[in-house]
Protein backbone atom coordinates (compact mmCIF):
# COMPACT_ATOMS: atom_id res chain seq x y z
CA UNK A 1 0.00 0.00 0.00
CA UNK A 2 1.51 3.38 -1.03
CA UNK A 3 1.38 5.64 2.03
CA UNK A 4 0.52 9.35 0.56
CA UNK A 5 3.12 11.99 1.33
CA UNK A 6 0.86 14.57 3.25
CA UNK A 7 2.70 18.45 2.17
CA UNK A 8 3.07 20.91 4.93
CA UNK A 9 5.03 24.25 5.60
CA UNK A 10 8.16 24.39 7.18
CA UNK A 11 9.54 27.19 8.45
CA UNK A 12 12.95 29.21 7.25
CA UNK A 13 15.12 29.48 10.07
CA UNK A 14 18.26 30.02 8.06
CA UNK A 15 18.41 33.68 8.01
CA UNK A 16 17.83 33.81 12.05
CA UNK A 17 20.47 30.99 12.16
CA UNK A 18 22.73 33.22 10.42
CA UNK A 19 22.94 35.71 13.31
CA UNK A 20 22.60 33.34 15.98
CA UNK A 21 23.67 30.19 15.55
CA UNK A 22 23.23 29.01 19.13
CA UNK A 23 19.80 27.13 18.66
CA UNK A 24 18.72 24.22 16.29
CA UNK A 25 16.38 25.02 13.57
CA UNK A 26 14.08 22.19 15.73
CA UNK A 27 14.47 24.18 18.91
CA UNK A 28 12.65 27.61 16.57
CA UNK A 29 10.17 25.18 15.39
CA UNK A 30 9.20 23.71 18.80
CA UNK A 31 9.20 27.47 20.40
CA UNK A 32 6.79 28.34 17.77
CA UNK A 33 4.49 25.52 18.42
CA UNK A 34 4.61 26.50 21.74
CA UNK A 35 3.84 30.36 21.35
CA UNK A 36 0.85 28.98 18.90
CA UNK A 37 -0.46 26.80 21.61
CA UNK A 38 -0.41 29.65 24.36
CA UNK A 39 -1.69 32.01 22.14
CA UNK A 40 -4.57 30.04 21.69
CA UNK A 41 -5.59 28.64 25.19
CA UNK A 42 -5.16 31.96 26.49
CA UNK A 43 -6.90 33.99 23.66
CA UNK A 44 -4.32 36.24 22.92
CA UNK A 45 -0.84 37.54 24.38
CA UNK A 46 0.73 35.15 26.83
CA UNK A 47 3.87 36.52 29.29
CA UNK A 48 7.37 35.09 29.56
CA UNK A 49 6.90 33.19 32.73
CA UNK A 50 3.33 31.76 30.85
CA UNK A 51 5.06 30.61 28.02
CA UNK A 52 7.40 28.77 29.52
CA UNK A 53 5.13 26.74 31.62
CA UNK A 54 3.93 26.20 28.51
CA UNK A 55 7.02 24.90 26.96
CA UNK A 56 8.37 23.01 29.87
CA UNK A 57 4.75 21.01 29.73
CA UNK A 58 5.30 20.65 25.88
CA UNK A 59 8.67 19.18 26.21
CA UNK A 60 7.90 16.86 29.00
CA UNK A 61 4.70 15.70 27.15
CA UNK A 62 6.69 15.40 23.63
CA UNK A 63 10.12 13.89 25.22
CA UNK A 64 9.02 12.36 28.97
CA UNK A 65 12.57 11.68 30.20
CA UNK A 66 14.84 12.41 27.29
CA UNK A 67 13.56 16.40 26.85
CA UNK A 68 16.84 17.47 29.14
CA UNK A 69 19.33 15.44 26.04
CA UNK A 70 17.06 17.17 23.29
CA UNK A 71 16.63 20.55 24.25
CA UNK A 72 20.74 20.69 25.04
CA UNK A 73 21.20 18.76 21.97
CA UNK A 74 19.54 21.91 20.07
CA UNK A 75 21.18 24.44 22.59
CA UNK A 76 18.50 24.86 24.45
CA UNK A 77 19.44 24.84 28.24
CA UNK A 78 17.54 27.42 30.14
CA UNK A 79 14.84 29.63 30.27
CA UNK A 80 17.27 32.50 28.84
CA UNK A 81 17.74 30.49 26.21
CA UNK A 82 13.94 30.02 25.51
CA UNK A 83 13.76 34.21 25.46
CA UNK A 84 16.85 34.12 23.06
CA UNK A 85 14.59 32.31 20.24
CA UNK A 86 11.46 33.84 21.68
CA UNK A 87 12.88 37.20 20.29
CA UNK A 88 14.88 35.87 17.62
CA UNK A 89 11.79 35.13 16.10
CA UNK A 90 10.38 38.63 16.93
CA UNK A 91 13.38 39.97 15.21
CA UNK A 92 12.60 38.00 12.11
CA UNK A 93 8.85 39.54 12.05
CA UNK A 94 7.49 36.05 12.74
CA UNK A 95 5.78 36.71 15.64
CA UNK A 96 4.37 39.85 17.39
CA UNK A 97 5.79 41.12 20.86
CA UNK A 98 4.10 43.70 23.23
CA UNK A 99 5.56 46.96 24.44
CA UNK A 100 5.99 45.81 27.71
CA UNK A 101 7.88 42.11 26.51
CA UNK A 102 11.70 41.80 26.93
CA UNK A 103 13.97 38.95 27.36
CA UNK A 104 14.20 39.70 30.78
CA UNK A 105 10.75 38.19 31.25
CA UNK A 106 12.22 34.52 30.60
CA UNK A 107 14.96 35.10 33.44
CA UNK A 108 14.76 32.96 36.45
CA UNK A 109 11.70 30.77 35.58
CA UNK A 110 12.40 27.38 36.46
CA UNK A 111 15.52 24.93 36.17
CA UNK A 112 15.77 22.80 33.28
CA UNK A 113 18.22 20.01 35.72
CA UNK A 114 15.02 20.73 38.12
CA UNK A 115 12.47 19.69 35.83
CA UNK A 116 13.63 17.38 33.26
CA UNK A 117 16.04 15.83 34.66
CA UNK A 118 14.91 14.97 38.88
CA UNK A 119 11.75 13.59 38.29
CA UNK A 120 13.42 10.83 36.41
CA UNK A 121 16.08 10.13 38.97
CA UNK A 122 16.16 6.75 40.09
Amino acid sequence: MDVPQIPYDVADFSAIIKKDDRFDSRAYDFVLAVIHEASVDAQGHVSGQELLEYFRDFALDAYGPLAYTVLNDWGVRCCEDVGAIVFNLYDAKMIRKTESDSPEDFVGGFSFKREFLDPYAA
